[in-house]
């Protein structure tokens, strides 16, 4: 009873954390884990053996082939297709969504959201539309996507080393299928048919041609004969009042993007710089220089062959959240200037250099254009401007798609165990160069790898100490007389409401043991009861925090908190009316 009373403590302080956010949830799970193991719970000697589990391996070698994929030009290919949908919502929001909900069957699907969210905003600018309407109808078709195939979203692999535990096979990569597919289907017709309209529409700057007017944040300085800047270091240039950034120089025909700060400044020069109106005005008259209104010229001396404007959206968790620019050393360490910065679709006005990036902000980077995929990555921010498409070589195209279906065969047929057949095709795709060893490990989101391989031996926990036997025999004491179908709904339910507010993954581990017992004391199949949670789990549709897909979305669309469950809260009421019908008609109990 004692264990019992710790797990449970230690589970409630551990959801606690996931729900406010103040530890990422990585660390909260290897906290919730290094509790147990110091107080006896879990064997010392066991403590680590989560990050051995099959379902662990599957999803970095899944992460890996999603980037191999990228780089063949597979979605890019694809991508430009439907950049020519047309200008019709209702056309606009099928084609990304349902593009989206297919590619999430088969790779990561933040991933797959990531990769159209470019194409949905030039569609939307295009259009001459918010993308509010385009990009939360994606999100969601890319929760509904990764409920369809065992490697669709890590709950589902979680929840087939489950049924492996339990009954010695673990679900097959098709199981899910029958009836993921099935509310899938219905939860997309929803959000083409009824639920785009329920988004609000946020026409912020993210409506117009470019989310950033370069003319409204940066302003050319002309320095004439007669200024004491002639022969100053950009060093050394005393700057007056507040702060101020020369992101380049131009230099008769030659410009200098970014420019050394130890250069020293000529007559007749040109400075590109980021400062307020009133810093510019302590400048022009301090120092005897010309204001000059050439955006054209402004435009060019800040995107060269050797440097690139990039628009990017700050993600959940990631290096650049909950610091600054100057705390990043984005220019001293990444070559990169911070030009601007957007706040849900609305231009920040205050001081760039000490404000703390949040969850979902757009930024405007200048940086090195061939070292941005690296800085990006390193920082945890996914590019928004139109990107290259990545047309590949067809030889790569061909063998890359081969060595994917080759795998997805090999685990479909039970030929080889997913683990076994999805590292192999990403060993094979590394040794044929269509992804680099370095780019396999920046593409393994490790925050999931280590909450995975944490939570594990804490989910295993409740079932050994008896703790999921006893909340099963509460809630069959509760319900009573209730029929299986019923409470297999709220299992459903109950799942939905955690992953709403915590990692869907460890949604999926702590509401699996209940599951189980829930089903052996009910005495019917543990498969539909499983497959429910797995449903549940991806049903994140209340709220921003519930999944990074979106979380991701919430910047560049200008979302609320609150705007979430205008449509999620009636697809959420879909899927569960759906859901269990089909699981009774597909998994009888």
């Amino acid at each position: 009873m004692a264990d019992q009373i710790i797990v449970f403590a230690t589970l409630l302080g551990a959801l606690f954390l996931f729900v406010t956010g103040f530890i990422r949830y990585d660390i909260v799970a290897m906290l919730a884990l290094v509790v147990l193991t110091l107080l006896g719970i879990i064997p010392a000697e066991d403590a680590f053996l989560g990050f051995a589990n099959p379902a662990v391996i599957t999803v970095g070698a899944v992460l890996v082939l999603s980037r191999s994929l990228e780089n063949a030009g597979v979605v890019d290919i694809i991508g430009r297709w439907v950049a020519r949908v047309g200008s019709r919502p209702v056309l606009q929001v099928s084609a990304l969504t349902g593009l989206v909900t297919c590619f999430s069957a088969f790779i990561n699907n933040v991933g797959a959201l990531a990769l159209l969210m470019p194409v949905a905003i030039q569609l939307a600018r295009r259009s001459k539309r918010s993308p509010s309407y385009l990009l939360m109808p994606m999100a969601f078709g890319s929760l509904l996507g990764g409920m369809t195939t065992l490697i669709g979203t890590p709950p589902n692999l979680i929840i087939a080393d489950f049924r492996r535990q339990a009954m010695g096979e673990p679900f097959r990569m098709f199981d899910y299928s029958p009836v993921g597919v099935g509310v899938a289907l219905v939860g997309v017709l929803f959000i083409v048919l009824i639920g785009w309209r329920l988004v609000p529409r946020r026409r912020g700057q993210a409506s117009r041609e470019s989310l950033f007017d370069i003319s409204d944040y940066l302003s050319e300085l002309i320095i004439t004969n007669d200024s004491d800047l002639v022969g100053t270091a950009i060093k050394d240039i005393p700057f007056s009042h507040g702060e101020m950034l020369i992101v380049a120089l131009i230099r008769g025909e030659t410009r200098f993007s970014a420019p050394s700060k130890y250069m020293t400044l000529r007559a007749d020069d040109i400075l590109i710089v980021r400062a307020g109106s009133e810093a510019i005005s302590d400048m022009v008259k301090n120092h005897n220089l010309r204001l000059s209104g050439d955006n054209d010229k402004v435009e060019r001396s800040l995107s060269t062959q050797e440097i690139s404007l990039v628009e990017a959206v700050v993600t959940r968790y990631a290096r650049a959240e909950k610091r600054t620019a100057r705390d990043l050393s984005l220019r001293d360490r990444y070559q990169t200037n911070l030009i601007a910065l957007a706040r849900r679709g609305q231009a920040f006005e205050g001081r760039l250099s000490d404000e703390q990036f949040r969850t979902g902000d757009v930024l405007l980077l200048q940086m090195p254009y061939e070292g941005r995929s690296d800085i990006l990555s390193n920082l945890g921010l996914l590019p928004l401007a139109e990107r290259d498409i990545k047309i590949g070589k067809p030889q790569r195209l061909i063998l890359t798609l081969s060595i994917f279906t080759i795998a997805i065969v090999l685990s479909a047929f039970s030929i080889y165990p997913a683990a076994v057949a999805f590292s192999a095709a990403a060993i094979a795709l590394i040794l044929s160069n269509v992804i680099r060893i370095r780019e396999a490990y920046a593409s393994i989101d490790w925050s999931i790898i280590v909450l995975l391989g944490a939570m594990i031996p804490v989910g295993q926990a409740l079932e050994t100490t008896g703790g999921a036997t006893r909340i099963a025999e509460l809630l069959l004491q509760t319900t009573g007389d209730i029929s299986p179908p019923i409470i297999l709904g709220l299992v459903l339910l109950v799942t939905m409401f955690l992953s709403d507010v915590i990692n869907n993954a460890a949604a999926a581990i702590v509401m699996a043991p209940v599951g189980i017992h829930l089903a052996n004391g009910l005495g019917v199949s543990i498969d539909p009861f499983l497959l429910a949670i797995a449903i549940g789990a991806s049903c994140a549709f209340l709220t921003p925090i519930g999944h990074q897909s979106n979380t991701l979305v919430m910047g560049p669309g200008g979302y609320y908190f609150s705007d979430y469950w205008r449509m999620g809260l009636l697809l959420e009421l879909l899927i569960l009316v759906v859901s269990v019908p089909l699981l009774c008609f597909f998994w009888p109990f």
